[in-house]
């Protein structure tokens, strides 16, 4: 799997042609020929039961690809959609709801993506999104901001408070809703990373009681575990990302000659490539033991999960800034790919909760 995604990702997906997809200003923020190759290549079906037209493999192997991906910065809604979407399926949907959706998803005419946060920093038991039980179903009022994929999905997984107040984890209650609902409006985002982002408005959108993803007012405990499952898929991403960040760096630091020699001979950034390379092989434990932690099914998940996500978004942040810095004027200048890193960096590091946010849940979850 690790062969044919590198392979693929550096011919056929590589940063340049991410650059040509940015230049291009297309509005889904990803090339529709790069997401047709990838859905032929049964990616989109790696976490889905083999009843449901996927492979029913494992979260390790789904990290696996994410990396490769993350080393060209592949932008595509694989990501949200066949790990997020369809883990929130798997977790807290009814037999009924999978056979509608997960299919879909698999063959690519589904683009599933979970709306969650509300404000810039991510709060995921900050919600505020009201759903108001009416004669139909629920009454959907508010706003979700920073959706990933936001204006290529085709449905939200929309993160709603029926009860209580922002703060409870009490009283939050999952819906599936259609992208196309009358009532939703999206706000495409422009952002550092280029990639797909929207603000979605819901203002009286109606839904069935049949779309409640799990329990009404039980959510809570679905959405952690869905969280907690995007984190640990992010953490692979970004490993690749720095990977990728790492070795154009010692590349640079092997060929780049100043005094007649080789820069990488000069002790100080010998000494500096060797912090970042260690650096890079403590990120990689941790990501590949989340990982590992959701296969296997055990109690540990969320520290696991927190553990990965604070270390690389701390070393994630490090690499591509040593990456700018190591490189000199060049590495700031849109010629040249390092600027992409950076940038992609900053943005993954926020996504489902920064280094903070995750050293106080790692900290919470050993009790202190």
């Amino acid at each position: 799997m690790r062969d044919q995604a590198k392979a693929w990702a550096s011919n056929q997906a590589s940063v340049k042609n991410f650059r040509a997809m940015r230049d291009s200003g297309t509005e889904q923020r990803f090339d529709a020929q790069t997401w047709s190759e990838i859905i032929d290549m049964g990616w989109t079906g790696i976490l889905i039961p083999e009843e449901y037209g996927g492979s029913d493999l494992d979260f390790l192997t789904f990290g696996i690809v994410l990396e490769e991906l993350g080393r060209q910065l592949t932008a595509s809604p694989l990501f949200a959609s066949a790990l997020v979407g369809a883990t929130a399926l798997n977790i807290a949907g009814n037999d009924h709801q999978k056979q509608l959706y997960l299919p879909k998803i698999v063959d690519g005419s589904e683009i599933l993506t979970l709306a969650v946060d509300e404000s810039n920093r991510h709060a995921p038991t900050e919600i505020a999104l009201s759903a108001q039980a009416s004669q139909s179903g629920y009454r959907l009022n508010g706003k979700k901001g920073f959706v990933l994929e936001g204006m290529a999905a085709t449905t939200f997984v929309v993160a709603t408070r029926t009860n209580g107040a922002p703060g409870d984890t009490h009283g939050i209650t999952l819906f599936l809703v259609s992208a196309d609902s009358a009532g939703i409006t999206r706000e495409m985002l422009s952002t550092a990373d280029s990639r797909g982002y929207a603000n979605v408005t819901f203002s009286d959108v109606e839904v069935s009681v049949e779309a409640a993803l799990g329990e009404i007012d039980g959510g809570w405990e679905a959405l952690d575990a869905i969280l907690d499952r995007a984190r640990a898929g992010l953490g692979a991403e970004m490993l690749g990302c720095a990977a990728q960040a790492f070795d154009m760096t010692l590349d640079y630091l092997k060929t780049r000659e100043q005094f007649g020699q080789p820069i990488g001979s000069f002790q100080a950034l010998g000494h500096r490539a060797a912090a970042l390379f260690t650096g890079l092989e403590l990120a990689r434990s941790c990501a590949e033991a989340a990982l590992q932690a959701i296969d296997e099914d055990v109690d540990i998940v969320p520290q696991m999960c927190s553990l990965a996500k604070s270390r690389l978004s701390d070393y994630l942040h490090e690499m591509s800034t040593q990456l700018i810095q190591i490189h000199g004027g060049i590495g700031m200048t849109d010629d040249f790919d390092a600027g992409f890193y950076l940038k992609r960096a900053r943005a993954l590091e926020v996504r489902y909760g920064n280094a903070g946010f995750h050293r106080d849940r790692y900290a919470a979850t050993l009790g202190f």
